[in-house]
């Protein structure tokens, strides 16, 4: 079994570890969608990573899913970004940069656009909009004519992404955003060659990948996938056929890796660990579940074949996390009143681990 200690591969790129910060909203930017200084210290911070995924960056105006969210798709944006990227490979870090459509999750308040999704049909939940959480509005089915325009989104925000200096891009087909929402049964009600069959509810995230790849590579192309996983009122029926045929249709890209979220069963998802036969990374707990990863459940994915283990929350209080699970030091609890309120505090003011004199 690989340890979570040891180098890997991926890509063009060597990790000094196996060891992922995940992709987490922290609603820092700034008007504009601009990164910032406290960004920039906030990812540094956390550069011992073997990989760091960026919070989800928005590729287009409509896609913007909450206030506060950065974005990669105007040159501004590109600009603020390098003081980011800067700051992570100084401190000796990799970092992508998760490209997030939200589709149907957003709202006009937030963007002042009508979300879009592949169907006339809304989120389940509210939405975080400028003057607080309001109910998720009814989006505007895409017209097939203007998909193309959605896929290609993607690429060129990860040419922006390049530009700006990240060393990668993941697309964000989980949770319940866009991507996810043409794979799902429920979101997608269409009858054209995107929705209906499994076949065609993959065909947006692959033709997304293919068009991403084409524009940056497939050693700087990702992607991370919630198999059965019910994020914003999301289903999907037959979870481990609609996900073998999508894994195996990625394949035939080669992209850097695909990650993995534990939405599914255990046996499902061993099934598409078997499936897949590049890199993966496997997010062993349930996102915004009541169970944090930790060391044993990064070593029992790797027992299993995982290539590398992401991290959500313990990296939020735990800036230097990589050494404190090597040392088998206490993990310290993050302030979740502070995950979204803006600001340092919550944000940078987590410390090292305090070695006693």
């Amino acid at each position: 079994m690989a340890s979570l200690f040891e180098s890997s591969r991926l890509g063009d790129l060597v990790l000094p570890n196996r060891v992922v910060m995940a992709p987490m909203s922290r609603v820092r930017a700034a008007a504009g969608g601009l990164a910032t200084p406290s960004m920039a210290s906030y990812y540094a911070q956390r550069a011992t990573a073997g990989l760091i995924v960026s919070e989800g960056t928005h590729p287009n105006p409509v896609g913007q899913s909450n206030p506060g969210t950065p974005g990669l798709h105007t040159d501004e944006q590109v600009a603020a970004w390098r003081q980011v990227t800067d700051a992570v490979h100084v401190n000796g870090g990799r970092i992508f940069a998760q490209i997030m459509h939200g589709g149907r999750v957003s709202h006009p308040d937030t963007t002042g656009l009508q979300p879009v999704g592949p169907s006339a049909v809304p989120a389940t939940g509210e939405v975080f909009t400028p003057t607080g959480p309001q109910p998720v509005p009814v989006p505007r089915a895409l017209d097939i004519a203007e998909i193309p325009e959605h896929v290609e989104a993607y690429a060129e925000s990860a040419r922006r992404a390049v530009d700006a200096g990240f060393d990668g891009v993941e697309l964000h087909g989980a949770n319940g955003y866009l991507i996810s929402q043409f794979l799902s049964s429920n979101a997608n009600l269409r009858t054209d060659r995107f929705g209906g069959s499994i076949r065609n509810r993959i065909r947006f995230a692959v033709e997304a990948v293919a068009a991403t790849v084409d524009a940056v590579g497939a050693t700087r192309t990702g992607i991370r996938l919630s198999p059965g996983g019910e994020f914003w009122g999301v289903a999907e029926t037959d979870v481990p056929a609609l996900y073998r045929e999508l894994l195996t249709e990625l394949a035939r890209l080669d992209p850097a890796y695909v990650h993995l979220e534990a939405t599914t069963d255990h046996e499902v998802l061993l099934k598409l660990r078997r499936t897949w036969p590049g890199t993966l990374i496997m997010n062993p707990v349930l996102p915004m579940g009541p169970k944090q990863t930790g060391l044993t459940e990064a070593e029992h994915w790797l027992e299993l074949g995982a290539d590398l283990i992401s991290f959500g929350r313990a990296f939020l209080a735990n800036p230097d996390l990589v050494e404190r699970l090597r040392n088998h030091l206490p993990l310290a609890p993050a302030d979740e009143s502070t995950y979204y309120q803006g600001g340092d505090n919550g944000y940078l003011t987590y410390p090292a681990h305090q070695y006693a004199a």
